[in-house]
């Protein structure tokens, strides 16, 4: 059964844990970084509970609807054009109002200098409307974030995501301004074979027609990719994959075959064996794993 209209405009990433340890081992990344991240569409019966927290903080910005969090024993409502920060290793619950059920951006962030974006953890905080709140603004900044680690995870896109991070959480802490989204130039022929690989992401594609798309041999294109991105064309393709795969998995009642099927794998056996590889845990579990 297609599943797609049950989760329309719901969205997320998990980080698989082989890159979070190369977050945490990257200068210019370990202070602050992205661990999941989502936006649901009035959510409905969207319900949270973690008797012990989680070990990174949690941002959840409500634009709107209504919601409510219960924290050491208080129960708060939160409403749009709000926003809280929950603390790490914090008992939690948190959920969408039954009859108008929330919209909420959220991130899972972590890192050495985490905690200095956090000063008023655990509380409900007030967006006032004012020319200068600039809610669109915001709004693209977490669309910056979620799209270059949608596009894959080089390096690169890894390093910007995190970037942006910092520019978002600050836009809350300082109530900054915000500059114009970057697009991506038409004429960068890596990312035209990013586009083609995620446009065939249900195909098993060779390198030499990702390199032709690209009017390039295959290792000019190889060295040109490696060098922009720090990976090989194949392992960053295995990476959107997987990433394709959780999306399906999360937003769709598709069995475990379909989805290898749709992310080009006719083998379902050896499907599951990439997806653990990169996910560190099975289609199955992460299916099961509660998010947002």
């Amino acid at each position: 059964m297609d599943g797609g209209n049950k989760y329309k405009d719901q969205k997320t990433i998990v980080l698989p844990k082989g890159i979070i340890k190369e977050l945490c081992s990257n200068e210019l990344t370990n202070s602050l970084m992205v661990t999941d991240i989502g936006f649901y569409s009035k959510a409905e019966n969207h319900y949270r509970e973690r008797k012990n927290g989680i070990s990174q903080y949690i941002l959840i910005y409500c634009t709107d609807g209504e919601g409510w969090f219960e924290i050491a024993g208080k129960k708060q409502n939160i409403y749009k054009n709000q926003y809280i920060i929950i603390d790490k290793d914090t008992a939690h619950k948190y959920g969408a109002h039954h009859q108008k059920p929330w919209s909420i951006y959220w991130i899972h962030f972590s890192g050495e200098k985490a905690a200095l974006f956090v000063n008023h953890p655990n509380q409900i905080l007030n967006i006032d409307l004012a020319s200068n709140s600039r809610f669109r603004d915001r709004i693209l900044l977490f669309e910056e974030i979620f799209y270059n680690l949608e596009m894959g995870y080089s390096m690169e896109n890894l390093e910007y995501a995190n970037i942006c991070l910092w520019h978002m959480l600050g836009s809350f802490r300082y109530l900054s301004q915000f500059r114009k989204i970057k697009e991506v130039s038409t004429q960068d022929k890596v990312a035209k074979s990013i586009r083609f690989m995620k446009t065939h992401i249900d195909k098993k594609l060779s390198l030499e027609a990702i390199a032709n798309h690209c009017g390039l041999s295959v290792s000019q294109y190889c060295l040109l990719f490696k060098k922009k991105t720090s990976r090989s064309p194949l392992d960053y393709l295995i990476h959107l994959k997987i990433q394709h795969a959780s999306n399906l998995l999360d937003f769709s009642d598709l069995r475990i075959n379909e989805i290898s099927r749709q992310t080009g794998y006719e083998d379902a056996f050896y499907f599951s064996r990439v997806f653990s590889k990169i996910m560190g845990m099975s289609p199955k579990e992460y299916r099961g794993l509660k998010k947002g």
